[in-house]
């Protein structure tokens, strides 16, 4: 079997592979384009890459003998996932390898823009001594703002608390319990923005993220504030950091990430002396190399002699009998777990996984790891999977239980999932009906309700009337949005009604509106399953 090793990893990951006399080990001298990959792929079983190679669709498409695609570091950004689960095909990473890595990266970005040391050094160089034109900032005393308190941004808010510094955090999904006990304080983004010296991004590239850090955030911020990302590139939008550098707005910048990489040669951060830039170093130690170097190694190589799954994004640690039986219960739990997530507070401190009837007998563990991947999907974004899910609940500050129930029901086998925020709760349970086990929410904060749980949902709080079923289907038609299922429930005649809808497509904000508009809608939310 034959493993292609695309980007650089450790000797050491390489000699793990070599060892294994069932495996051909290729090790490329220089990144592969597509039709680089597309050329070798006839026999390629795995795909070892970091974050430079891209293993696309297409790549995956002329690969016919592919099992396997292992990432040495955390985002799998540059792998279609979905490509591969398609294919069958189990993509791995290495979570956790480079936290310090990036930490201590960070940290030290962060002295070298307080202390303008590269600018220093390159002014030595140059034979000058210029030591007026270098003055610094201590960082004791400052405010550090954290944008994304997860496994990195925890451990650069150590530092800085070690250095005298006030840590803000923003972070939608970190319960109050866990910043006390890290010693930083929750705060909004503008709280963040008016009030911190330093800014330092530590948050997944997702569709909320990007760019989040713009033109209108950098009006918010105090002049003379610095910024710093060595997280994802396209977090920070480069060209309104440039902006705000040259209005005085931003002293100084940070930049391991970038939109494009490589940076291109004629960017502007390139000729910017205010600006620091290192090239995409966050993992780039001997220790975290050598750590993710065996590690992947170590996953793919039991894998493809084994049948062994360890660290796999896009599928659970199971063996294939036991795989089969949980199978539906996964999906299941990972939709009320995007449900509950997205009608939820964003600050959760608990969150209550109950299994009852025959869904007592299956292995809870993957079931519950699948719940948090959806109930984390925006918090984590791609990063987040079953393997990580539960380390990073505990980042967050959410206790996840897992119980059992006897209470008697309806349902032959029922899944439920409650999301606490203080006393305030947000549930929804789920079953199966037919022989081929197709998912159905059958509770929705204790009302009954019947819910397929795919692509878009409309969920509307109504006055029971005659008429308002007919009403939002004339609105919703006259914008050509089709309706595909429907569930209604009423407490009374006349009283509080449920209106559930599955849509064919997303509503438009002003299609909205128009529905809010009669007096009878109390409120009206759509989820994305």
């Amino acid at each position: 079997m034959k493993v292609l090793i695309c980007d650089p990893i450790s000797p050491e990951g390489i000699e793990f592979f070599k060892q294994q006399s069932a495996l051909e080990v290729v090790v490329l001298e220089q990144r592969p384009t597509e039709e680089d990959l597309i050329s070798m792929a006839q026999d390629v079983a795995a795909y070892v890459v970091r974050s430079e190679t891209k293993i696309t669709a297409k790549v995956m498409e002329h690969s016919p003998q592919l099992k396997v695609v292992g990432r040495a570091g955390v985002g799998v950004d540059n792998v279609d996932v979905e490509a591969a689960t398609r294919r069958g095909v189990v993509v791995m990473n290495t979570p956790g390898g480079n936290t310090i890595s990036t930490a201590e990266l960070t940290f030290a970005m962060l002295m070298a823009l307080a202390r303008k040391i590269p600018q220093a050094h390159m002014s030595m160089a140059q034979g000058q001594w210029n030591r007026k034109s270098y003055q610094g900032t201590e960082l004791f005393g400052k405010t550090l703002g954290i944008l994304g308190l997860g496994r990195i941004g925890s451990e650069v808010a150590k530092r800085a608390r070690a250095f005298g510094m006030a840590v803000l955090a923003f972070d939608p999904y970190l319960s109050p319990s866990r910043a006390k006990a890290m010693e930083v304080e929750v705060a909004s983004l503008d709280e963040i923005y008016s009030q911190s010296d330093f800014i330092t991004v530590h948050m997944p590239m997702t569709d909320e993220t990007r760019g989040m850090v713009n033109k209108a955030a950098f009006s918010k911020m105090k002049k003379g504030v610095r910024i710093l990302n060595c997280a994802r590139g396209g977090i920070v939008h480069e060209a309104d950091l440039v902006e705000a550098i040259q209005q005085g707005v931003v002293a100084g910048a940070a930049m391991d990430v970038y939109e494009s990489e490589p940076l291109a040669a004629d960017h502007p951060f390139r000729s910017m002396p205010e600006i620091v830039t290192t090239p995409h170093l966050g993992a780039s130690t001997r220790e975290a190399q050598t750590n993710v170097g065996i590690e992947i190694a170590d996953s793919i190589t039991a894998y493809l002699t084994t049948g062994a799954v360890q660290n796999a994004v896009n599928m659970p640690s199971l063996d294939a009998k036991t795989y089969e039986k949980v199978k539906p219960y996964l999906t299941l739990g990972q939709k009320l777990g995007r449900l509950v997530s997205q009608l939820a507070p964003q600050q959760n401190d608990r969150l209550v996984i109950t299994f009852g009837g025959k869904a007592s007998d299956v292995p809870f563990d993957p079931i519950a790891r699948f719940v948090l991947t959806g109930f984390l999907a925006n918090a984590g974004g791609n990063n987040v999977n079953q393997i990580n899910a539960k380390s990073m609940a505990e980042s967050l500050g959410i206790l996840v239980e897992q119980v059992q129930s006897n209470e008697a029901t309806d349902f032959i086998e029922w899944l439920h999932v409650a999301a606490y925020c203080g006393e305030e709760k947000t549930s929804a349970g789920g079953t199966f009906f037919g022989a081929q086990m197709n998912p159905r929410i059958v509770r929705l904060n204790g009302l009954p309700v019947e819910i397929d749980p795919n692509g878009v949902v409309c969920l509307i709080n109504n006055q029971d009337r005659p008429g308002i079923v007919g009403h939002l289907g004339t609105i919703l038609a006259s914008h050509q949005i089709n309706i595909a299922n429907m569930s209604l429930h009423r407490d009374r005649e006349g009283g509080n009604a449920l209106t559930v809808l599955n849509l064919d497509s997303i509503p438009q904000d002003s299609v909205l509106d128009q529905i809010r508009s009669d007096e009878a809608i109390r409120s009206i939310r759509i989820v994305r399953l």
